[in-house]
Order: C-alpha cells, then structure tokens, then sequence
C-alpha cells in the first residue's frame, strides 16, 4: 500500500493543475472599473478671450454634472454600459437612453443640451469643437434642448436614436454634452463655457455583436522625467468593438520583500478595432529599482486579462529598464489548452491504475 500512494499523489497534482488553468480569468475580480465615475465624465472648459483678463478677475464657479440612468438589459453586468451608451443595433432600430443633468451650484443655471461628433483614434477617445455633427449625431434627438435649473436641481433628459434602414454596418462615437454660459455678471473679460457629457458607442450591423477583445502585448518599466517609477503595457484590440481600457498593478518579491500597491491604471486609453496603444500605471518616486514580481491586471468591460513577469525600474529620470523574465500572459485559456490537460491527465490514469491494481493484488 506504500508504494501504491506514489502514483496517487502525480495524479491528484495533474487534476489540479487542470482545475486551475479553468479558474485562471476569474484573477481579476474585484478589480476597479476602468471607467470614470460621474464627476470625471468628459469635462471640458472652453476659454474666450476678449482682450486681457485683468488679475483680479474671479468668476463665480458654475458646476454642472451628468450621469447616465439606463442600460440595456443584456449589459446589466458590463460597468461600462452604466456610465456610456453603449449598444449594437440593427439597421432601423430604435433606442431611448435617459440622462440626468444637475446643478451643482448655488445659484440657478441655464443648460443647453444636444449631441455633438466624436472619433476614436491613436488610442484615445477625441470629442469635436463645439456642436459639430456625423452619422450618430443625425440619428440622436433630445426630448429638450435647454434646462432652466434652480440651485442644486435635477432634470432628466431622454434621447432617441433611430438608425435608418439603409445604415452601414461600423462602429460610431459621439457625446450627449450639457453646457453653461457665462453668468450674467462677471468679472474682467474671461468668458468661461463649461460642458460635460456622457460618451456614445453605438455599433451597427446585422446578427450578433462583434465580440470584444485584446492582448497584452508587451511590458515596458521606466521613470518618468519627474522621477515617478510607472509601467506600460501595450495593448492590442484584437476584437471588433472599441476598448476602454484600465486596471491594476500590484509588485510583489521586491528588494527585502517588499510589497506595494495596487496602483491603478491612467484612464484615457481608449482603442478603436485593430488598435495598438499604451496603458500607462504611474507609481511612486521613492519605488526602488527592484527586481519586483509584478501582476497586471487589465480590463475593458467584461473582458479581463492579465500578466505577470519580473522587471526593474531604471535609476535615472527618462530612461527605460528592463523586463528580466518572459511575460506570460495569464488571460482566458482557450479551449484546446485545458482539453490537452484533461487529455494528459486521463492518459496517465490509463498508464499508472493498471499497476496499482497489480501492486495491490500482490
């Protein structure tokens, strides 16, 4: 009976390494949200100068916020479908989303309300001047075009988007802005016209969604000229819709064993279909130059990937260090990985229990 426990224990070790390349995706739960919360929806302050600006001048603070209140019933789960439209639609469909404007100030506000072009490109999500219009912005109408708010008052605001019938199949991107003037009085000649808005990523196309995807390409440690210690992964969409991108490093087996983190991800990166582009994680100045164990964990929705390698941060500001192991990306195992685990640990009960039966009959 000693000598039969040998071949049980191989076995169990191979059923579990079966049982852990299935479990592998779930390593990012309970990551932070790549997407911005409501106060860092798109904010944008548009500055016109009428001569000089004197230095006294202060203009009263007027805060607006946005936020969007539906999402589609089949993205209930998907984070970034609670904060952006974010759908597929057939050709000659129609959906309404609801949107709520606040006033944030003290004092009452006009709001004007309309939809404005946007693009996706060289890894960011890049809103038009002013009102300018495309394809998405024809197909959107508001139920209002202005909100007349007291001092900290709500409204709601409920867009239509009909997509004709003869629509092209394609991705298209747009922002729902709320906007404020000037206050009547105001100091100097600084006019100030703050906006804020709730992006649009409408897919459009016959059948089912294009599925969404990416790969962690490559890891690169640096130091910035400020002298912060931060990693970049390149990203590469491989799916065919648009990513927001964001996540969490955390660096472990530093020098002495220290640990540190996590550090989340700078938002902003945003890649069209086919797209290569950079997530940036900034850390610390004082984060020694290692080597550190490092886990990256990225995420765009409900597509989660991650990767773990060992690296080290240069000295000196500007420079570039150096990944010292291979980067094994620790994403979603594909299905001929874990049958060929399964494959190789039925072989081995078909090669090992005709000998423990022997060794047990004798």
């Amino acid at each position: 009976m000693k000598r039969a426990r040998r071949y049980v224990v191989p076995l169990l070790l191979l059923a579990a390494a079966v049982q852990t390349a299935a479990v592998l995706p779930a390593m990012a739960d309970g990551m932070p949200s790549p997407v911005p919360s409501t106060a860092e929806h798109e904010r944008h302050e548009e500055h016109e100068e009428h001569g000089r600006p004197s230095p006294e001048a202060n203009p009263e603070q007027r805060t607006i916020g946005i936020k969007l209140l539906d999402a589609p019933e089949d993205r209930q789960d998907d984070p970034r479908a609670h904060a952006y439209i974010v759908d597929h639609l057939a050709p000659g469909s129609t959906i309404e989303r609801r949107v709520e404007v606040s006033n944030e100030s003290s004092t009452p506000m006009h709001i004007d309300v309309y939809a404005a072009a946007a693009s996706v490109a060289k890894g960011q999500f890049t809103v038009a001047a002013d009102r300018t219009a495309n394809e998405l912005t024809g197909w959107t109408s508001l139920d209002t075009t202005g909100l007349d708010l007291a001092a900290h008052e709500t409204a709601k605001v409920r867009a239509t988007i009909q997509v004709p019938k003869n629509a092209s199949a394609g991705e298209r991107y747009g922002v729902i802005w709320a906007q404020t003037g000037p206050p009547e009085k105001r100091a100097g000649n600084l006019t100030l016209l703050g906006r804020v808005g709730v992006r649009m990523y409408l897919d459009i196309g016959p059948g089912g969604e294009p599925a969404s995807d990416f790969e962690i390409e490559q890891l690169t440690p640096g130091r910035g000229s400020d002298g912060r210690a931060e990693l970049r992964a390149r990203i590469h969409n491989t799916g065919g819709r648009a990513l927001d991108i964001g996540g969490r490093l955390v660096l472990s087996d530093g020098p002495g064993g220290l640990r540190a983190g996590p550090f989340s991800a700078r938002t902003g990166t945003t890649l069209a279909p086919g797209e290569r582009g950079d997530a940036i994680v900034p850390l610390d100045a004082r984060v020694p130059e290692g080597p550190w164990a490092v886990e990256l964990a990225l995420r765009s929705g409900l597509v989660e990937h991650s990767t773990r390698a060992t690296v080290t941060f240069p000295a000196a500001p500007g420079a570039t260090g150096a990944v010292t192991a291979a980067v094994a990306r620790a994403g979603h195992f594909s299905t001929p990985v874990v049958t060929g685990l399964a494959a190789l640990a039925l072989a081995a009960v078909g090669l090992l229990l005709p000998k423990f039966r022997r060794r047990r009959r004798r």
